[in-house]
């Protein structure tokens, strides 16, 4: 497979929900990252929000979580999954009025989200905080995304499927299994319902959903992303199309077993706590196998990382998703988790993972569409580029180093004994002993956030540039 499509095109993609969804990822993701920042500001001061109730960390915390992965991760989803479908299939988008509603459907989401998380309206389940309303639309939206996506692999111009659209194909599919199981409850008023499992079963279908949201929504989804834009920006074909191949079946045959992990010494039984660790642990081959097959594409061509700050972008994702893909798996080792569990050392592994590998692959994508989708030869200013990967970069090193070191001497303290068996610290030591670690998770999150507000500045710039005329608006050769 040479390339991610051939010469023939359709004569205009349907780009409109793209184009929407693009500008919504920049706008959600400065929003989303805003409320992490204030969320890391009040562990470090918390008493700044003055005891307001819809300002607290428990009502901001999940905000931030949704806002991030859902808002942000799930329209830079949308966008990319629509306008790689259309070029890898050489077709345009099917039933362009749903793809609207997708759109329209997903936006009231986020909004809701933003209205009832922070007035203390929840199911209280990670990443599935939403109440049984919400939910219902959730569905009704994804079921709607799939007939859209597959719908238009469906009317494909080519015999092949790309490995882009078997990937956006899994992450779809898996995250309305995961969603309508996970979700199934009892209303019991408008805004209030019981979960439909109970005790230490709940506990496992949760983690079953909330894993696989990293493993699908947060992994599969954007190795869709990974399959397309880095031939793209490279001009190389994937280093190894059979290699691409065993990856996707390993990955989504691997990922769906490792929830226990984030039960163990629980209730939850022995031998699946143990299964759950075993699958994390194979987990490790089809993760660097996709990361080793987005890095050697650029064989060749390791020279346009000096020049172009999007592909810097997309490979330096790869380097913290295999970081990222080894620190999972090592984490879910018995012996290791009895230190890192319920410290910051998870705090800074779930980062790693959504600051470096989710959310740098998703801005060097949208600064790779967002000029191809206004009919730009590229972004308004490469410098703008360029300063905005350094400064993520560097915050997220201050973030997950800050809370590596944190983590680990959080459970240093907490297991340090005295000869007669009595704790050697008070958990309000270890919690003091944590405040300039907080500090500077802070300073991180500020230059992460701060890089978001020169994207927008550029990607403004950028959509009310002029048109290059050159660049026929039919988008064939995008």
């Amino acid at each position: 497979m040479a390339h991610p499509h051939s010469s023939a095109a359709p004569a205009a993609y349907f780009d409109g929900p793209v184009r929407a969804f693009a500008l919504a990822a920049v706008l959600w993701g400065i929003v989303g990252m805003l409320v992490g920042v204030l969320i890391a500001a009040q562990l470090a001061f918390p008493d700044m929000t003055q005891g307001i109730s819809w300002l607290s960390y428990g009502r901001l915390r999940p905000l931030h979580t949704n806002a991030v992965i859902f808002a942000f991760g799930g329209s830079v989803l949308f966008a990319t999954a629509y306008h790689v479908v259309q070029r890898t299939c050489q077709v345009r988008l099917f039933a362009p009025q749903l793809a609207w509603f997708t759109f329209v459907g997903w936006q009231l989401v986020i909004l809701l989200a933003a209205i009832t998380l922070p007035a203390g309206i929840t199911s209280g389940k990670e990443y599935a905080e939403l109440e049984w309303p919400i939910d219902l639309l959730i569905a009704v939206v994804w079921v709607s995304y799939a007939i859209v996506f597959f719908g238009t692999v469906g009317t494909r111009k080519v015999r092949h499927i790309y490995v882009a659209n078997w990937f956006f194909g899994a992450f779809i599919i898996t995250v309305a299994l995961l969603h309508i199981v996970n979700s199934a409850a009892m209303p019991v008023s408008l805004w209030k319902s019981y979960s439909a499992y109970a005790g230490v079963q709940d506990a496992m279908v949760q983690w079953w959903y909330g894993h696989n949201a990293v493993g699908f929504f947060l992994t599969a989804g954007f190795l869709g992303i990974m399959y397309y834009y880095i031939p793209k920006q490279a001009e190389r074909p994937v280093y190894s199309y059979r290699l691409s191949i065993v990856h996707f079946w390993a990955l989504i045959f691997t990922y769906m077993w490792a929830g226990p992990h984030h039960l163990h010494y629980t209730a939850l039984p022995d031998w699946a706590q143990s299964l759950g660790m075993l699958f994390s642990l194979v987990l490790l081959a089809p993760s660097w196998g996709g990361m080793i097959n987005g890095i050697m594409t650029l064989s060749g061509a390791w020279h346009k990382l000096r020049d172009d700050p999007v592909l810097k972008f997309l490979i330096v994702s790869l380097s913290f998703y295999g970081m990222s893909t080894f620190e999972g798996p090592m984490m879910s080792i018995k012996t290791v988790n009895a230190l890192s569990h319920y410290t910051d050392w998870t705090v800074g592994h779930v980062h790693s993972g959504a600051l470096g590998w989710v959310g740098l692959v998703s801005m060097g994508a949208l600064y790779a569409l967002i000029p191809r989708l206004w009919g730009r030869k590229e972004m308004h200013s490469k410098s703008a580029i360029e300063l905005h990967f350094w400064i993520a970069t560097i915050g997220i090193v201050l973030y997950i180093a800050a809370m590596w070191i944190a983590g680990v001497m959080q459970g240093l303290m907490w297991r340090a004994t005295n000869p007669d068996g009595t704790l050697v610290y008070s958990f309000v030591e270890s919690v003091k002993a944590t405040y300039p670690f907080y500090l500077i998770r802070l300073a991180g999150g500020l230059l992460y956030l701060s890089g978001m507000f020169v994207m927008a500045w550029n990607v403004w710039m950028t959509v009310k540039g002029r048109e290059v005329a050159v660049q026929s608006p039919k988008l064939a050769a995008a």
